[in-house]
């Protein structure tokens, strides 16, 4: 579900017909994230389980299967350059499109922790995967770091010029290759992450998706959707579900497909770590 008023999807846009269903992380870590914890068949035989507990619940809205690969990952360690950014090579980025392809060329999300770095020095760097029609780009405030903290010492942000950028870049790669909408999936759980929201602008050649980020148990991460997701919205909404840090607290349990569709709005987007 989307807000309104808002540009009317062009040709061949995933949104609003489709609810995705995403898989994250890194193959060289278990730890970031679904995607990288299991073999590949493994992995896409419990997303597609997932896709057909999505449809179950929701018959109107097809739910369809995506990775989402985090290209660019915020690192303690300095790095030569001192930008605590660890930016993954080609060949990473092409298993998991291979990956991708081999099980019915599913949308491929790559996701940026810019850390000490900029959007406009990492987003150009993936030009050659965002021309390609079923590449969308994903962006993490949480490592953002303007103050020149290290990540992870506290939470980043991105401002509306940030996400603004991000969404005029994809937009040019879609009017000079006559590409289909790209999604922005914006990563948010504080009011801070996303500043001047109101000066998004809106695009027919990107889909913007705030997606709610937070974990913990099901009550806490509701009331964190209608906080900062419900109160500001800009185009289309996410919600991220963790297999394991969402079950750390009482009643240790997982937010439910029918829990989630009876938020206002209901989430396009929804991510599994």
């Amino acid at each position: 579900m989307a807000v309104s008023p808002q540009p009317l999807p062009l040709k061949g846009a995933l949104l609003p017909e489709h609810r995705i269903i995403a898989y994250y992380g890194n193959l060289y870590s278990k730890r970031m994230g679904i995607l990288g914890e299991l073999p590949p068949k493994e992995m896409i035989r419990r997303l597609n389980e997932e896709v057909v507990r999505w449809n179950d619940a929701d018959s109107s809205t097809k739910a369809i299967a995506a990775l989402h690969y985090i290209a660019v990952t915020a690192q303690s360690d300095a790095g030569r350059d001192g930008k605590h950014r660890l930016r993954m090579p080609d060949k990473q980025i092409d298993s998991v499109l291979n990956i991708a392809r081999q099980h019915g060329n599913l949308p491929v999300f790559l996701d940026i922790q810019v850390a000490l770095s900029t959007l406009q020095e990492e987003i150009p760097r993936l030009e050659k995967y965002l021309r390609l029609p079923q590449v969308h780009l994903g962006i993490d405030p949480e490592f953002s770091m303007k103050d020149g903290s290290k990540p992870g010492t506290r939470i980043g942000s991105f401002d509306a010029r940030d996400i603004n950028y991000a969404a005029d870049f994809l937009a040019r790669l879609v009017k000079e290759s006559q590409l289909p909408p790209k999604l922005l999936v914006v990563h948010r759980f504080t009011a801070g992450m996303v500043r001047d929201y109101k000066n998004i602008k809106l695009r027919p050649e990107v889909q913007v998706v705030i997606e709610m980020d937070g974990w913990g148990p099901p009550a806490l991460k509701k009331a964190t959707y209608r906080q900062f997701i419900y109160r500001e919205p800009v185009q289309f909404t996410g919600f991220k579900l963790f297999y394991k840090n969402d079950l750390k607290q009482a009643p240790k349990r997982m937010l439910t497909p029918t829990e989630l569709l009876q938020l206002k709005p209901a989430p396009s987007y929804i991510q599994y770590q």
